[in-house]
């Protein structure tokens, strides 16, 4: 049977609280996991043991809709107090895969705005949400001017969120 003194029981906790704060998308208990074991840090049962623990001691929590972990305020707080006690090559080593994953998020998802100049002095404006290669969202319109297309594509790539819920919106509740 394994067993942990108490610095290293403190150690793998504060590994838990820095991982659920730092990683940059929600987190469900499989994922953790998956993370965890595949890093070698702790083995699952320990792992499950001090998610438990967390919990109880209300420094996590699981959200009921998502199932995703939390960091809650008490947890932020022993977290930045103790956080020196994390190995720093455990925290570099976290980092860059925190780094891999944001970039591999951004990569996701895209946000397209470009315009072209056509033959009439026009411009066609292309505007696009495109999600995991497939495309959500795809506009094109004619304007009359170059600055109008650089103040629309502007405009999208800003807001791109609230404009294509608001288009969305439109068509769902127009009345025939």
């Amino acid at each position: 049977m394994l067993s942990y003194n108490t610095e290293e029981i403190a150690q793998n906790k504060l590994l838990i609280l820095y991982i659920i704060k730092n990683i940059p998308l929600p987190l469900t208990n499989a994922q953790l996991t998956e993370l965890i074991l595949e890093k070698g840090f702790m083995n699952f049962f320990a792992l499950q043991q001090y998610l438990i623990e967390l919990n109880e001691g209300d420094l996590i929590k699981v959200d009921d809709l998502t199932m995703n972990y939390q960091l809650l305020q008490k947890g932020e707080d022993m977290l930045e107090l103790f956080k020196g006690k994390i190995p720093e090559r455990i925290i570099q080593e976290l980092d860059i895969e925190f780094n891999h994953i944001e970039k591999a998020k951004v990569k996701e998802t895209q946000v397209v705005g470009d315009y072209y100049q056509k033959e009439n002095q026009q411009y066609t404006v292309n505007l696009k949400l495109v999600e995991n290669h497939e495309t959500l969202f795809s506009l094109y319109f004619d304007v009359a001017t170059e600055d109008q297309s650089k103040k629309i594509t502007n405009i999208w790539k800003e807001n791109t969120q609230s404009i294509y819920e608001n288009i969305l919106q439109l068509f769902i509740n127009h009345k025939d």
